[in-house]
């Protein structure tokens, strides 16, 4: 199954169409750390990260993760971590998972820079939850009935296409 991304409000998946929200400077084929833009590919999926003391298990075919604290992405292109998960703490700095303002609720991860890490080429890249579908610094913002709604949907062969 293919989620399309066909512009920078709606996402598009099997008969669903979603509102959404993406990086504040738009798409880019040479995304690079930092620069507020959501990559131009196709990408797969998985695992999904969840706020277990917020929310149910989000019901998926895909692997989940409950989030807690002190847990974190490295966005420290000189970290040998470098776009994978990481325990937050004073020699390992990144984007906090376990948050206030509740966007990391739920998360999908999107398979962007991974498999061969790239150094600067971007990090982070998730499918998250929105309220004001305000732009990200790269992610894809979902509300969170319709994020609920595509990870039902999904499975571990799908794949993201951002155009």
């Amino acid at each position: 199954m293919i989620i399309k991304l066909i512009n920078k409000d709606t996402l598009i998946c099997d008969n669903f169409k979603f509102r959404c929200c993406i990086g504040k400077r738009g798409v880019k084929r040479n995304k690079t750390e930092g620069d507020y833009c959501t990559p131009i590919g196709t990408f797969g999926l998985g695992p999904v990260y969840y706020r277990a003391d917020r929310h149910k298990k989000p019901i998926t075919k895909l692997k989940t993760i409950k989030i807690i604290k002190n847990m974190g992405w490295c966005d420290d292109p000189n970290n040998k971590n470098y776009n994978n998960q990481i325990k937050l703490n004073k020699f390992n700095k990144g984007e906090k998972l376990y948050r206030n303002d509740k966007i990391y609720d739920l998360i999908l991860v999107v398979k962007y820079n991974s498999k061969k890490v790239i150094k600067n080429k971007g990090s982070a890249i998730f499918i998250h939850l929105t309220k004001s579908f305000k732009p990200t610094k790269g992610c894809i913002g979902l509300s969170f009935n319709d994020l609920k709604i595509l990870l039902k949907i999904i499975n571990k062969n799908s794949k993201v296409k951002i155009i």
